[in-house]
């Protein structure tokens, strides 16, 4: 990474892009794209990174961080600790502070305990933070012993094993090879995966909640619906994006619905709509709005 925050993706490449695309309506909403974590392949890994953010973002959104938890200067921190492979390198805080970037977790770790003690909240949320004060004891501890469930401790694993077996080292372009293809996405030639066949890596699902996943979106956000339209109508779908669904019907211009707000067409929306739809023309007569918003 190159710097704090930018609007390209690759060149330059900063830690949160900045682009203005909302994909929802842009008077209410705006995209928080953080990149830096967009080569994970670990299960445990995705999720620690998704839940720990969605816990900090409610406490940014409930003004509950009574504490300036900056980093002087992010982009030379960030690489300092990557290259820490004992996780004991400190940061510059600007309060002035020195920490290392388990310790900082930690405080953020305790500020979410605190935040959710005497608030409702869903199960995942203690799950997420069980896991998460597990993981900070035991890069503190002994870092390899995360060699099933972190993506850097997995791949330095098999790193180290395939340089003594081998006997070469680091700057040998095999490593450098096993280092991209461990991220490789293609099931058939990515690392990660026959690691994962071999049940070398903890999982957090099983291939039949994957697979049911691909076909069955989630049926509390606007995924229910674009769902439903490709599952009914895929003859006429000609597009599918976070923010739209068009429709050829064969005679006149395409149609258009915008999906404009992420938590409506959840299936107890919309749920009724598709029975009395069996057509895409039902649907867009029923909707009362060839092209509008939805």
């Amino acid at each position: 990474f190159e710097t704090e925050v930018g609007l390209e993706t690759t060149l330059k490449r900063p830690i949160i892009n900045t682009r203005d695309e909302p994909h929802a309506d842009p008077e209410k909403y705006r995209r928080l794209h953080v990149i830096v974590g967009d080569a994970n392949m670990s299960e445990v890994s995705n999720y620690l990174k998704c839940g720990t953010m969605a816990i900090v973002l409610s406490m940014i959104e409930d003004d509950f961080i009574d504490r300036d938890l900056s980093l002087d200067s992010p982009v030379v921190s960030y690489r300092r600790v990557s290259r820490d492979l004992a996780c004991r390198e400190t940061m510059r805080m600007k309060d002035g502070r020195s920490l290392s970037a388990v310790d900082l977790q930690r405080e953020i770790l305790d500020l979410a305990h605190r935040y959710y003690r005497e608030r409702e909240h869903e199960p995942w949320v203690d799950d997420v933070m069980a896991r998460w004060g597990s993981v900070l004891d035991r890069l503190a501890a002994d870092p390899m012993s995360l060699e099933r469930e972190l993506d850097w401790v997995i791949k330095r694993h098999i790193i180290e094993n395939y340089m003594a077996k081998h006997g070469c080292d680091w700057s040998d372009s095999r490593v450098a090879m096993i280092d991209l293809q461990y991220h490789d996405i293609r099931p058939s030639k990515g690392l990660y995966y026959k690691l994962e066949e071999s049940d070398a890596v903890e999982r957090l699902t099983t291939e039949d909640e994957v697979t049911k996943a691909i076909y069955d979106p989630p049926k509390d956000t606007r995924a229910y619906f674009r769902g439903m339209c490709l599952q009914k109508y895929s003859d006429e779908v000609v597009s599918a994006s976070w923010d739209s669904v068009i429709f050829d019907l064969k005679e006149g211009p395409l149609k258009k619905i915008f999906m404009l707000e992420p938590l409506r067409g959840t299936e107890a929306h919309v749920r009724q709509l598709f029975d009395e739809s069996p057509s895409a023309g039902d649907l867009l007569r029923n909707l009362g709005k060839p092209s509008g918003d939805f």
